[in-house]
C-alpha cells in the first residue's frame, strides 16, 4: 500500500544505515518524550484545574530522586547519541587513502564534474559500487550545496575554497543529485544524477573515457597549460634566481618573507597560483604575474593536478593523446562540428550560449536545457 510513498530515500551508500539509525532513534525519543510531557501536562491540568476537590495543603516544592530522574536519564541519551553522531561525523569527514578524487565545479546551474584521468561530466556522476570516491568542490559564483539523498551525504560548494565529502556506494541504480542551497532564480533546475555502475560496467565506461574519444587526463591539461602560460619559462627542474622549482612540492614546508611557514596543499597552490604576493617564498621578489580574475575553477585544478605528479615519478604521456586524423569522416565533420567536443567542457567553449553562466543570446538556457543541446 505505501510503496509508492516511501519513508526515506535509497539506502545507497556505506554512511546510509549508520545514519538511518541515528535519525529513527533520535525521532523515537523525541516522540516518546514529547508524548511523555504531553501527558503529564494533560493529566495534572485536569488533576489540579481550579473547583476539583484535591488535597492542596502539603505542596512539593523539590524532590531530589524525581529531579536526578529527570536529570541523568536523558543527559545518558544525549551523551549516547552525541557518541554516535560523533562518530558518524568523523567517518564522513575522514577519505580512505585509495579513495577515488573527483572533482566538482558548480556553477548557476550547473554541475561540472571532472574525473582525475580526464573524463569530463556535465549533471551527471558516474561511480564504481563498492569503491570509495572523494569529491573535492569549489565554486566558481555563489554558495551551493551538493546533495545525495540516496548516500545521506551533503557539503556546501563554496566560492574561493575547496571542501571535500566521500562515501562508498553500496547498489547499483541510478540516483538523485541535487544543489541543496538556494542558488539564485533557477536553483530548482540545477540537479543531476548519480550514477552506480558494477565495477567491470564502470571499468569499460571509464576504459571509453566515459564518451566517443578518451580526453586528456587533468595532470596533461594542466602541462599543456602550464606551458601555454609560460609558467615552465621560470619554473625549471631546479630553483634558479627568477623562481623556484615546483617539483616535489606537494606535501612539503614552505617558507615565507611575509607571512608564516606552511604546508603546500592543494589550497596553498591556488593561492599561489592566484595571488603569487600573499606569500612571498623566501629568497624571491614579487615578479609573479597575478592570474586572478584570468583563469577557471577548472584550469587551476588541472594545474594543481599537474604540480602535484612533478617529481613524484608519475609518468605524464604526450598531451596529444587524441588521434584526431583517425577520427571517422561522418556526418559531423560534414556539417563543422568536431564530434570529439562531447564533453560538458569542449561544448562550453564550442557553443557560448549553452553554458548559463556565460550565455550571450538567449537568457532562458537552463542547466536541462544546456544537457539536451550538448547531447544533441
Amino acid at each position: 500500500m505505501f510503496s509508492n510513498f516511501p519513508m526515506s530515500p535509497p539506502s545507497a551508500s556505506n554512511f546510509a544505515a549508520e545514519y538511518d539509525f541515528i535519525f529513527y532513534v533520535l525521532l523515537a525519543l523525541t516522540l516518546a518524550f514529547t508524548a511523555l510531557v504531553g501527558v503529564l501536562v494533560i493529566y495534572f491540568s485536569a488533576k489540579y484545574r481550579k473547583g476539583t476537590k484535591v488535597d492542596r495543603s502539603r505542596p512539593i516544592y523539590e524532590h531530589l530522586k524525581l529531579e536526578l530522574t529527570w536529570t541523568i536519564i536523558p543527559l545518558l541519551l544525549g551523551l549516547v547519541m552525541f557518541f554516535f553522531g560523533a562518530r558518524l561525523f568523523i567517518k564522513m569527514r575522514t577519505p580512505p587513502k585509495d579513495a577515488t578524487d573527483v572533482y566538482v565545479i558548480g556553477k548557476q546551474w550547473m554541475w561540472h564534474i571532472q574525473h582525475s584521468n580526464g573524463i569530463r561530466e556535465n549533471n551527471s556522476l558516474h561511480v564504481a559500487m563498492g569503491k570509495p570516491v572523494k569529491l573535492t568542490c569549489i565554486s566558481q559564483d555563489v554558495l551551493h550545496a551538493f546533495y545525495i539523498p540516496a548516500f545521506r551525504q551533503q557539503i556546501h560548494v563554496v566560492p574561493g575554497r575547496y571542501t571535500t565529502m566521500w562515501f562508498t556506494p553500496t547498489q547499483v541504480g541510478t540516483y538523485h543529485l541535487f544543489c541543496g542551497m538556494y542558488c539564485g532564480t533557477q536553483h530548482s533546475e540545477m540537479g543531476g544524477t548519480v550514477v552506480v555502475m558494477e565495477p567491470r560496467e564502470f571499468a569499460e565506461w571509464e576504459a571509453n573515457g566515459g564518451q566517443s574519444s578518451a580526453p586528456m587526463s587533468m595532470s596533461q591539461s594542466g602541462a599543456k597549460l602550464f606551458s601555454a602560460k609560460g609558467c615552465n619559462n621560470c619554473h625549471g627542474a631546479e630553483d634558479t634566481m627568477r623562481a623556484p622549482s615546483l617539483v616535489g612540492l606537494m606535501g612539503t614546508t614552505r617558507r615565507f618573507s611575509n607571512a608564516s611557514p606552511a604546508k603546500v596543499d592543494e589550497s596553498y597552490l591556488r593561492e599561489s597560483i592566484l595571488r603569487p604576493h600573499q606569500k612571498l617564498t623566501s629568497g624571491y621578489e614579487e615578479t609573479m604575474p597575478i592570474y586572478e580574475g584570468q583563469l577557471t575553477e577548472e584550469e587551476i585544478i588541472n594545474l594543481i593536478a599537474y604540480m602535484k605528479v612533478l617529481g613524484s615519478g608519475v609518468p605524464i604521456p604526450a598531451t596529444s593523446n587524441v588521434n584526431r586524423a583517425s577520427v571517422p569522416n561522418d556526418s559531423a565533420h560534414a556539417n563543422g562540428k568536431d564530434p570529439l567536443t562531447t564533453n560538458a567542457l569542449q561544448a562550453e567553449r564550442g557553443e557560448m550560449d549553452t553554458t548559463p553562466t556565460i550565455r550571450t543570446h538567449n537568457p532562458s538556457v537552463n542547466a536541462i536545457a544546456a544537457e539536451e543541446k550538448t547531447h544533441k
